[in-house]
């Protein structure tokens, strides 16, 4: 498997194509933050896994947690949301949310 520096490293890559990959879909599709728009959740869930236990149930836990973070948007995923546009913007809000979702299952993960 990836070491942990390589699993960030290319999650930040990926958190770096996605701000222009979303800020160029938006663009085209001439929407703020289309749902049509995946790729900054996929970046959310990455962050969320960063460090997970490796069992198949943690992924479900974990893409759970991160849901729940990207719907209920606490501040400051809400901020992000509201107060960014953009790339950036779209990415940003689901990064937040899979930090959050990222405390959440390792306090879980730690407390079994």
């Amino acid at each position: 498997g990836l070491s942990l520096g390589s699993y960030l490293a290319l999650t930040c890559f990926g958190f770096i194509v996605g701000i222009w990959l979303c800020q160029r879909a938006a663009d085209w599709l001439q929407k703020d933050d289309p749902s049509e728009i995946v790729w900054d959740e996929v970046i959310g869930y990455l962050v969320t896994m960063a460090a997970a236990p490796i069992a198949w149930w943690w992924c479900i836990v974990g893409f759970v947690l991160f849901r729940i973070f990207d719907i209920a948007k606490p501040w400051p995923v809400s901020l992000a949301d509201k107060k960014l546009h953009g790339g950036f913007g779209i990415m940003l809000d689901d990064v937040i949310a899979g930090i959050y979702a990222l405390i959440a299952l390792q306090l879980i993960a730690y407390s079994l």
